[in-house]
């Protein structure tokens, strides 16, 4: 009997982002113990089924330089730092972990960190260590957020910035072990201006360009991508294609987390406004002024929500047609593609659930609880269908020389 490879898939780890539920613990009952609401969201995620959560980290109302009815989702800082987290802070939080079986995926902070302003630069860069010196504390191997824009300088100039202002930042989680992985979210409604793409990471040619950069800084091995296929929807993007182009390009090896959110585009948004969104009459201006009411730069977001609307994993519809069109996710594919094209160790990469569905974003653990254990359900039981495909054909099959049946869908091809 010929040799022949065993069937032996890997699973991913299915997680939760801790913004799915900012009043999981009340303000009034964090804020004065702040260590609260990381123990009970633990609880929480052991009672969704979750492997891990990915820890919510920003910068608190009371000092943040957005006002909180100008972002369009709420604040979610499950883990508050206006105090040093100190070791034994430490191990209040991994005494939870233990108890519940949960883990720590990584720390979550997104937000600006080319911002134009030297000094708000300076304080979000400050945030950003400490958020790194937690996750050594609690040994989390990586930090997740955004890279930014200055708004007063071209993309081109922004490239600079990255290398004289990031690069420091990616030498300081190269100094403690870690490494910082970059969500590709364009931030549109981060400006009442008409700049869309106002996080510079924002698609795999600027990631390489970014990367190569990186490379000329001894950082490179710190430099990685936080993968979400539904900002990849907003621009007009399918999954299979970008994770081709990597390997196309010699960077596989970029994406080291993914989230799990799609959007569902609306083709009448998109009939009016095209993937560019919203441009003129949003709400955020007032007689060719930027408006100086908090709650209407809010509208600034206006450039994406008028064509789509963000997906939690298994509420959207079963829609092959939209899947052909680019215009939800197809996240049978989207997982089989992962495992075809990229370069990854996926037994170790986090596949973590973010809540942006607007509709279902209800601040009542009772009535979230059963929306959420569906939906990592149905990420999981997913992502195994897409495990056992791949064993079955790519390893099984191949190893007997038995083709595998059909053509699939195909990279560059729309």
């Amino acid at each position: 009997m010929s040799d022949t490879t065993p069937f032996a898939p890997t699973y991913m780890s299915v997680g939760v982002l801790t913004a799915a539920l900012q009043e999981l613990t009340p303000r009034e009952r964090r804020d004065p113990d702040p260590d609260l609401a990381i123990e009970e969201w633990l609880a929480f995620a052991a009672e969704l089924g979750a492997d891990n959560i990915e820890l919510s980290a920003a910068l608190h109302p009371s000092v943040a330089d957005v006002p909180a009815e100008a972002m369009l989702d709420p604040v979610a800082n499950t883990l508050d730092l206006r105090q040093p987290f100190t070791s034994a802070r430490a191990e209040r939080v991994l005494a939870q972990v233990a108890a519940t079986g949960v883990e720590i995926a990584d720390i979550a902070y997104f937000d600006d960190l080319l911002h134009e302003d030297p000094a708000i630069r300076a304080k979000k860069h400050a945030f950003m260590l400490d958020v790194m010196d937690t996750a050594v504390l609690l040994g989390v191997p990586a930090v997740c957020g955004f890279v930014g824009r200055d708004q007063s300088k071209s993309m081109a100039e922004n490239l600079v910035e990255f290398e004289e202002s990031f690069v420091p930042l990616l030498r300081a989680a190269k100094d403690r072990g870690l490494q910082y992985r970059v969500e590709q979210c364009p931030m549109p409604g981060w400006t009442p201006g008409d700049n869309f793409h106002n996080n510079i990471a924002y698609t795999p040619a600027t990631w390489i360009a970014l990367h190569r950069i990186c490379e000329r800084h001894g950082v490179e091995d710190q430099f990685r991508i936080h993968y979400d296929p539904s900002h990849s929807v907003l621009m007009g993007q399918d999954t299979r294609s970008m994770f081709q182009y990597l390997k196309d390009e010699g960077y596989g090896f970029l994406v080291s987390g993914m989230h799990v959110k799609g959007q569902v585009v609306d083709a009448k948004g998109v009939s009016g406004w095209g993937y560019g969104g919203q441009t003129v009459e949003r709400g955020d201006w007032v007689n060719g002024e930027v408006s100086p009411n908090p709650a209407d730069l809010a509208h600034s977001w206006n450039k994406q929500t008028v064509l789509c609307e963000h997906e939690l994993p298994g509420t959207a519809r079963h829609d092959p047609l939209a899947y052909l069109q680019n215009r939800t996710v197809d996240w049978l594919d989207h997982q089989l593609a992962a495992r075809e094209l990229l370069d990854a160790d996926f037994a170790a990469m986090p596949l973590i659930v973010e809540h942006e569905y607007p509709a279902a974003r209800i601040q009542d653990k009772e009535l979230l609880k059963p929306i959420l254990q569906g939906s990592i359900a149905f990420t999981r039981h997913i992502d195994q269908a897409a495990a056992d495909m791949y064993s079955l054909q790519q390893e099984v099959l191949a190893s007997q020389g038995i083709p595998v049946q059909g053509v699939g869908r195909q990279a560059y091809r729309s």
